[in-house]
């Protein structure tokens, strides 16, 4: 077994070493599902990439079983199916609704469907050695998803400037897990062991990167929230302004309002005046006094 044989004293010492920190990086997310269980809610976080881990250490114990001689893989993508099966089962019961149906049906295309149609296809239409080179081919590929899958997790990061869904120890340990398993395939020349890791090396500087540029910043508030507190303060300056027009035409009402007096035709009678007080004019002497709008004679 090329994996356990003491003349592969360095590959068996990087497995086991990659045995150990990819369990390490396993059980990285407890702190975020611990949260989860405290709040009683999902609080945003997305399925996506425990779903697809689930899957690739499928792929791999199905692999390493063809081969025949990969104990180490076994024994950690075995460790792996446990403990994201039930990071999954502890997201579907405090999920909302629309996330626990969409979780639902990518497990059962994905880790039932896929899966089942990758089996199928590897045990009824190749054999030997052309099955293990197509099915780590595979392996290769949903491996580069596993790591492409925290993808969503970078682009919310950038958006919010907030690194609250991306825990520092889960990129480190990724991390380092990748350059444990690349140095391991490349020891035992299995190039469908190393060259994913490779991805995930890149990828796992990158969220460490991230996480030094936006661990200090202040966090950016969700677009809809920003338009919200923006309309409520349109709708805050015009109701002000209302206010004051409806006073200024009041006070203009109040200067402007004048009494229109009413006399009976008479060449002599002088003409209408408009006063800004509500009091009749004096009457002339001589003249009797014509009562003002509203009044009784």
């Amino acid at each position: 077994m090329a994996g356990l044989s003491l003349q592969h004293p360095w590959a068996f010492a990087f497995g086991l070493l990659g045995n150990i920190i990819s369990f390490m990086t396993y059980l990285a997310p407890l702190p975020t599902f611990y949260r989860i269980y405290k709040s009683k809610s999902t609080q945003g976080f997305q399925s996506i990439p425990y779903v697809v881990a689930l899957f690739s250490a499928m792929l791999w114990i199905y692999y390493a079983l063809l081969k025949s001689d990969e104990c180490l893989l076994i024994t950690i993508n075995s460790a792996g199916c446990v403990i994201e099966t039930i990071y999954i089962a502890v997201y579907l019961f405090y999920a909302p609704k629309k996330a626990k149906m969409f979780t639902a049906k990518l497990l059962l295309l994905v880790n039932v469907g896929v899966f089942g149609l990758i089996l199928l296809l590897t045990l009824l239409l190749s054999s030997g050695p052309h099955r293990l080179i197509i099915l780590g081919w595979v392996c290769v590929g949903f491996s580069v998803s596993v790591f492409v899958a925290p993808l969503s997790i970078i682009r919310l990061v950038v958006r919010t400037k907030s690194v609250e869904f991306m825990p520092f120890s889960l990129s480190f340990s990724l991390t380092i897990s990748a350059v444990v398993w690349f140095l391991y395939g490349l020891l035992i020349r299995d190039k469908y062991v190393a060259l994913p890791n490779v991805l995930g090396f890149t990828f796992g500087v990158i969220q460490m990167g991230l996480y030094a540029i936006y661990r200090n910043s202040t966090p950016k508030a969700p677009t809809k929230e920003i338009e919200a507190t923006a309309s409520d303060e349109d709708t805050a300056v015009v109701k002000e302004h209302v206010v004051n027009i409806a006073k200024l035409s009041a006070a203009a009402d109040d200067v402007k309002t004048c009494e229109v007096h009413v006399h009976p035709v008479d060449v002599e009678s002088p003409p209408v005046e408009c006063v800004a007080t509500g009091d009749a004019p004096p009457p002339k002497e001589g003249k009797p006094a014509i009562a003002g709008a509203g009044e009784k004679v």
